[in-house]
């Protein structure tokens, strides 16, 4: 490496983390032995933070090595470190001589002359709330597990409970399990179970519950109603403690006098959860239409009320792998796919998305054009670039969301196009001339 580059980072350490061991370098001139090995308890992470200490360590560096960085991370964060994540592709796009042994002292270099870029990671407060979230997703897809079980029990003791109600976990559903777990048989005392609400018939749902009550489908249908049970107060705790968290993050915006205004027409969300959401991020993320608490939930716990790690929305989008990640060679486009990320944002954003099929608004109608002209899948992911870019500029800016109805979205549209009509006759010579009526169909 040329010695004459610019040092960024003199103070610089680099760290090459595992499961048993962690190997870490700092400059040669620190300490006799440059290199050395520690162990990831914690009291081994703490002499690792007072020998970086001892040589005068200012920055640290270390690959983003599955989990073993989160303990080493957040320790030597506590004490002072100015820690940077590296995505250990970066690292591997890098060319130069490594071994096992010395790729802590590469490392080390990298991050020297300031050629290592940090992975995005909100404040630790935020990161509370997200782990909090992020286990809620996981009982929410452990409950639906149990869910399939008991369908599956059901359906094989030949009890067309799904048929005849849209939801088996509801109120008329829960009710009618509860009966056959107790012992009831009769399918006339088990149909006037169902609520008075359940638009099927009280005989077709006694129909369907003619069955072969079997002692084996029976135990699994206990079995996964008890687990049913079970995670469904796991969430509950887990949506107390999420609250909890949630009141601990500060407040960007004041407590508005009024409530805040009616939601376009949709599904019902948590009003409660909405102000707090406004009091923490700033402005009202579920203004935007498909966007509901759930969807600014995520963003709160993904990356938080500060988005001054990303420079511009553009930025921000291709963080969350929206953006086409064009691939030139010799001045010619070979590829515009997107990246392909694991984000849990960005995988919420999409879900929004496809809320905008029937949507009367601006946005139903941007996502409709795109379905037509380029197909599903890639109108969800340019519907979910737009939602991101819309977030980033309240967030970032503390703009409020303005409602744009589809008459006003197709007029610009219009006017977009015939800027470009325009553009292309005066490129090839030629002037475009309105037609003061419309043309007459052909008959």
């Amino acid at each position: 490496m040329d010695q004459n580059w610019s040092v960024v980072h003199p103070n610089a350490a680099g760290i090459d983390l595992g499961a048993r061991e962690h190997w870490v370098a700092v400059p040669a001139d620190r300490d006799p032995e440059p290199v050395w090995c520690f162990g990831p308890s914690t009291p081994e992470l703490e002499a690792l933070a007072d020998w970086l200490k001892a040589c005068q360590i200012t920055h640290v560096a270390m690959e983003a090595t599955g989990i073993y960085w989160i303990p080493a991370f957040q320790l030597l964060e506590r004490r002072g470190l100015a820690v940077t994540l590296v995505n250990a592709r970066q690292i591997k796009n890098v060319s130069g001589r490594k071994s096992d042994v010395l790729d802590c002292q590469w490392i080390q270099r990298l991050h020297t002359y300031g050629l290592l870029t940090g992975s995005f990671r909100p404040s630790d407060p935020c990161c509370v709330l997200r782990s909090y979230m992020r286990y809620r997703d996981e009982l929410i897809g452990a409950r639906s597990v149990q869910i399939q079980h008991m369908q599956k029990a059901l359906l094989q003791m030949n009890l067309q409970l799904s048929v005849v109600l849209s939801d088996i976990t509801g109120e008329s559903g829960r009710a009618i399990i509860e009966a056959i777990l107790d012992g009831e048989r009769d399918p006339v005392k088990l149909a006037s179970r169902a609520n008075c609400r359940v638009k099927c018939p009280t005989e077709r749902i006694a129909q369907a519950l003619v069955g072969d009550y079997r002692v084996e489908h029976l135990f699994v249908l206990r079995t996964a109603w008890e687990l049913f049970h079970t995670f469904e107060s796991k969430i509950a705790q887990c949506d107390e403690e999420l609250a909890r968290a949630l009141e601990q993050l500060p407040d960007r915006g004041q407590c508005p006098s009024q409530p805040l205004p009616p939601r376009a027409k949709g599904k019902k969300i948590n009003a409660a959860l909405r102000q707090a959401l406004y009091r923490k991020l700033g402005v009202d993320l579920t203004a935007i239409e498909s966007i509901g608490t759930t969807v600014a939930l995520t963003v709160l716990t993904e990356v938080g009320a500060d988005l001054s790690a990303f420079k511009t929305e553009k930025h921000f989008c291709s963080w969350l792998g929206l953006s086409p990640d064009h691939r030139i060679s010799g001045g010619k486009v070979l590829s515009r796919h997107t990246r392909r990320v694991i984000n849990r944002l960005s995988d919420a954003l999409r879900l929004a998305s496809t809320c905008l099929e029937n949507s009367a608004s601006a946005l139903g109608s941007y996502y409709r054009r795109m379905k037509a002209r380029l197909g599903p899948a890639p109108a969800v992911t340019a519907t979910a670039h737009k939602l991101a870019r819309i977030i980033y500029r309240m967030i970032k800016h503390g703009e409020a969301y303005v409602r744009q109805g589809i008459e006003q979205y197709e007029i610009k549209y219009r006017q977009r196009r015939l800027r470009g009509l325009m553009r292309a006759a005066a490129a090839l010579g030629f002037d475009l001339v309105m037609r003061s009526q419309p043309p007459q169909p052909v008959s």
